[in-house]
């Protein structure tokens, strides 16, 4: 983006600081904005009909998101919540027309980011449908190690803080069974936990898993 439209794009922003636990939104409220997340984390939770939390995508730095106007929406799908402190940047939903005319790059970054959620959203849910848990699970990890992974001497670290009961409610399963398959993982030398922080030391033998070739 030019110097110029990229000013004219900052002019009609505002920014936003989230400490950790702060929804940006939430579930069921109107859409008026659409957001950018800069730095940090944040975990989309949403709750089901029958009242259970889930966790259905993690908004990583770069990503667009609270996009309703794209899924033909007028309130918000999700929770955004910061696992991380977070800064985004927000924009009334009224200016999209006038940013893609301007800028018709934006749009077709829009196109690719929903995209990409259609496509992990189909993947969790043939997974969910088909694979056994500790599948699901280490597809899981794997998924975030890749879009939030650092690399350290002993493995991969997925940074920011991740609890077991994240993983079961991005996994459709139990605490006591992310708690049950963690714990043999650990004495296997497959990962290590720690202060809400998963470092996978074996990403090949968690890639047997999530294949059920282990």
């Amino acid at each position: 983006m030019a110097d110029d439209a990229l000013d004219r794009l900052l002019l009609r922003a505002s920014m936003r600081r989230l400490p950790i636990g702060e929804a940006v939104f939430e579930q069921g409220q109107r859409a008026t904005h659409f957001f950018l997340l800069l730095h940090g984390r944040l975990k989309v939770t949403q709750v089901t009909p029958e009242g259970s939390q889930i966790i259905v995508r993690v908004v990583h730095p770069g990503d667009l998101f609270g996009f309703a106007q794209a899924l033909q929406r007028d309130d918000y799908p999700g929770t955004p919540v910061a696992a991380a402190e977070s800064v985004l940047m927000c924009w009334p939903n009224e200016v999209w027309g006038s940013i893609v005319e301007q800028n018709p790059q934006m749009a077709v970054n829009a196109m690719r980011t929903i995209g990409q959620r259609l496509q992990e959203a189909h993947t969790r849910i043939r997974e969910m449908s088909t694979e056994e848990v500790e599948r699901r699970v280490a597809h899981a990890v794997l998924r975030l190690m890749d879009q939030a992974g650092r690399r350290e001497d002993d493995g991969v670290r997925i940074d920011f803080p991740l609890t077991r009961q994240d993983v079961a409610e991005m996994t459709g399963t139990t605490l006591h069974t992310v708690s049950r398959l963690f714990s043999a993982w650990e004495s296997q030398g497959i990962v290590k936990g720690g202060r809400q922080k998963l470092l996978v030391r074996d990403k090949a033998r968690l890639q047997a898993l999530a294949e059920g070739q282990a």
